[in-house]
């Protein structure tokens, strides 16, 4: 049999060998960083919770594309016990973990003077503390792969949004949580986060002058796509091994034109 050769190992994909786990997989941002990873050659471990239909035809499409490279993992992200659970399930998928995306997250407004205490266990329980025990459960994997995790934050978690202030503390502790795991899991494990900007509407909707508003504020006068979250992952994954603890914003220049 031939050596490998120079060309041959140009054509590898970045990622081919690794695997991944994306949470809030089955959908939007998420389901556009799985495609993204699963094109650059890893195998995919979809999380999803209530998303099942939408979760399995992603799946479906992926293995149609490359067999058995995609599995589902169902979890409810505010149960400390199964978010455990899900790190050893995506372990024991492709028996090994390179890359976890904390990417699921809770996103409503929550006005002071009407928070309630299950809003605060919810935005702070998806946002903030299933990152935390599903990064503390995967790490012993990661550390053995020399691995990578990416978190999914957002510039309000920097400069808070009106209306949101659970959710934007939720964010901030997940910059420092980044941070902080940077520390805590070097050299072995590095640690980085994304903070989008505009880059897909809430499904609730926002009013079109607001949205005028924003982009008007935006440096590149446009919102952006997922496709722009799942290349900024995909940077991490594969062009960056000397970042670690670092905020990625990926905003159009939001952040710069408030």
């Amino acid at each position: 049999m031939p050596e490998p050769t120079h060309t041959d190992a140009a054509r590898r994909p970045p990622l081919a060998g690794k695997a991944a786990l994306i949470t809030g997989a089955a959908r939007r941002v998420g389901a556009v960083i799985a495609r993204t990873l699963h094109a650059a050659g890893a195998s995919v471990v979809l999380h999803y919770h209530s998303s099942a239909e939408e979760a399995a035809a992603l799946a479906r499409e992926l293995n149609g594309l490359r067999p058995d490279s995609a599995t589902l993992a169902s979890c409810d992200l505010l149960a400390s016990t199964a978010v455990t659970q899900l790190a050893h399930t995506a372990v024991a998928a492709f028996g090994s973990l390179d890359i976890l995306v904390n990417n699921a997250s809770s996103f409503y407004p929550t006005p002071l003077g009407e928070i309630g205490e299950d809003q605060w266990n919810d935005l702070i329980g998806t946002n903030l503390k299933a990152p935390l025990f599903l990064a503390q459960a995967a790490a012993p994997a990661l550390r053995e792969r020399g691995g990578l995790i990416v978190n999914l934050t957002d510039i309000h978690g920097m400069r808070p949004l009106r209306r949101h202030p659970v959710y934007c503390i939720a964010k901030a502790g997940l910059i420092m949580l980044t941070k902080s795991l940077a520390r805590e899991l070097g050299p072995q494990v590095r640690v980085n986060a994304i903070a989008p900007g505009p880059v897909m509407w809430p499904e609730s909707g926002v009013d079109a002058a607001l949205r005028e508003q924003i982009i008007a504020r935006t440096a590149l006068k446009r919102i952006g796509s997922a496709e722009d979250v799942a290349r900024a992952v995909l940077f991490f994954a594969a062009e960056a091994p000397f970042v670690t603890g670092q905020i990625l914003a990926v905003d159009g220049g939001r952040s710069i034109g408030w």
